[in-house]
């Protein structure tokens, strides 16, 4: 208040509320891993944590899909990988097992991206460690991560990629993951794959669960969710895949010569046949040119392609078997778009869990009831939620704990998530009274401010308790939650005591019989 030296009327304006509390974002993932490009009108984005709300977004700083090519060979007897197509040999008389196998271009983060976006996803922060077709790199990944603790607004660590390194690799790298969420930020929540989750449990090279977490360590369990089996995805359409993906083209080209044999080797040519079997030559032969010299070499690839699979049921067996390997995902991504969407349509004390998957078509594993049993209980209290397939419902999220199953305070995902959204929303409302006079005013000022914030909370549904006297209590002051040494040491304690809701796993309904009445 000024000094009065002039007679008159002065006004004086007096703030009769106090600053409100802004709830932070709490579904924006960081994603980590590598893309065709990083590039930001000439300005790269290597190894820099970019923003961006939709595909059309990630496509355009960090481009399209990686050129994943594959080969085609025989499936050895007894090799344990189910054959993707067979070929009867009339010079052997036998049925002949072949497999269609990726051997390069095996990045991951672009399909995830479209997965996760597919799910509900919206904002989010992409770190690209390199460009499509290099090495994966563990340090590069672990890189990236680092990368984020100079970000504020990431909410959620998602590394696809994590699943194309050595299982020693990929372990160290989820471990470094839940250390910068737990140990670190503080305030973020890595989603975890099963390494090797396409596996079944009873795979003979042994069991993917008991390996992971005995690999996934002890430490911030409660920061990390993981989630099994992988997914069979429709991200990958059947006309993004052709015979140029092939390296190994002139297998293809022997396969479908034996195929088409009846019609190119008739015992009688009819008239005009010859025609037709010219035409059907050159296709095949067709297949071996050096497109990249052609003239509208996209426009004649996909009239060939179309050709190919009109004439030719083997050849549509093998890009099926392309697409399916490109499908096959691992469920991070969607379950981070899984998380955005529960939070903006319920609130993120929603367990994100019993909810349908966009864009999957089955789980790769078919989970039963049993089976899910020690992936949701085990003495280790290292919780894996399943992924599982109902019939009438699709393929659903069956499983809301976080990886410290055991802990009472930390189990579920909701609970820690809202904890989370709670504390950050706190900190930063509360830094406009940091170097206020430690006073009762300011005292009852941040009380009242806390506790305007958690009624609204418990209002939605974020707290439980019939009224906000048994959802939460705030408490500061003197004697309270500071001594007299706490002030002089310019310390300033709130408690604050909430009640979070926690799902309703199981649920028992009791029936008994009683005597007729009537």
């Amino acid at each position: 208040m000024g000094q009065y030296k002039t007679p008159g009327v002065y006004v004086v304006e007096k703030n009769a509320f106090p600053n409100s509390v802004v709830e932070v974002a709490t579904a924006v993932p960081a994603f980590i891993g590598y893309t065709a490009i990083a590039d930001n009108k000439g300005s790269p984005l290597t190894d820099k944590s970019w923003r961006i709300t939709s595909m059309a977004e990630f496509e355009s700083y960090f481009g399209g899909a990686p050129m994943t090519t594959f080969t085609i060979g025989e499936n050895a007897e007894k090799s344990g990988v189910d054959a993707d197509f067979s070929v009867f040999d009339a010079t052997a008389k036998k049925s002949v097992d072949y497999v269609v196998g990726k051997t390069a271009g095996k990045h991951l983060l672009y399909y995830s991206m479209k997965l996760f976006f597919q799910n509900g996803g919206g904002a989010c922060h992409v770190v690209s460690v390199g460009k499509h077709g290099a090495d994966i790199d563990p340090g590069k990944l672990t890189k990236g991560i680092e990368v984020l603790l100079k970000e504020q607004e990431p909410t959620m660590v998602v590394i696809p990629e994590a699943m194309l390194l050595s299982a020693a690799d990929c372990a160290t790298l989820q471990q470094n993951m839940l250390m910068h969420c737990g140990f670190k930020m503080k305030n973020r929540f890595a989603i975890l794959d099963v390494y090797d989750g396409y596996k079944d449990r009873q795979d003979p090279s042994g069991d993917v669960i008991n390996a992971f977490r005995e690999s996934v360590g002890t430490n911030f369990l409660g920061f990390g969710a993981a989630y099994y089996p992988w997914v069979n995805s429709t991200v990958v359409a059947l006309k993004d895949v052709d015979f140029t993906h092939l390296t190994n083209v002139d297998k293809l080209q022997a396969l479908l010569t034996d195929e088409l044999s009846p019609v190119l080797k008739p015992a009688v040519i009819a008239p005009g046949m010859q025609t037709k079997i010219d035409q059907i030559t050159k296709t095949v032969a067709d297949i071996g040119k050096d497109w990249s010299a052609e003239p509208n070499a996209t426009q004649q690839i996909e009239i060939l392609n179309n050709t190919l699979m009109a004439i030719s049921p083997l050849y549509s067996k093998v890009l099926l078997a392309m697409q399916r390997k490109l499908n096959l995902l691992p469920p991070s991504a969607a379950m981070a778009g899984l998380y955005t969407m529960v939070d903006n349509t319920r609130g993120v004390w929603k367990a994100p869990a019993n909810v349908s998957l966009v864009g999957v078509t089955s789980p790769i594993v078919n989970i039963t009831h049993d089976d899910q049993e020690d992936l949701n209980v085990t003495t280790q209290g290292k919780s894996v939620n399943a992924i599982r397939s109902f019939i009438g419902e699709g393929t659903l999220v069956w499983g809301a704990r976080t990886l410290d199953g055991n802990s009472l305070d930390w189990r579920y995902i909701n609970v820690r998530r809202t904890m989370i959204m709670l504390e950050e929303s706190l900190r930063l409302a509360s830094k406009a009274y940091v170097f206020e006079p430690n006073v009762a005013n300011t005292w009852i000022t941040i009380k009242s401010m806390a506790r305007n914030f958690l009624t609204g909370i418990w209002k939605r549904g974020g707290l439980a308790g019939a009224s906000p006297e048994d959802a939460f209590s705030v408490s500061v002051g003197l004697n309270e939650t500071m001594t007299a040494d706490d002030i002089l040491e310019g310390i300033l304690r709130v408690t604050v005591l909430v009640a979070i809701s926690r799902p309703a796993e199981f649920i028992e309904i009791t029936f008994q019989q009683q005597m007729q009445k009537s």
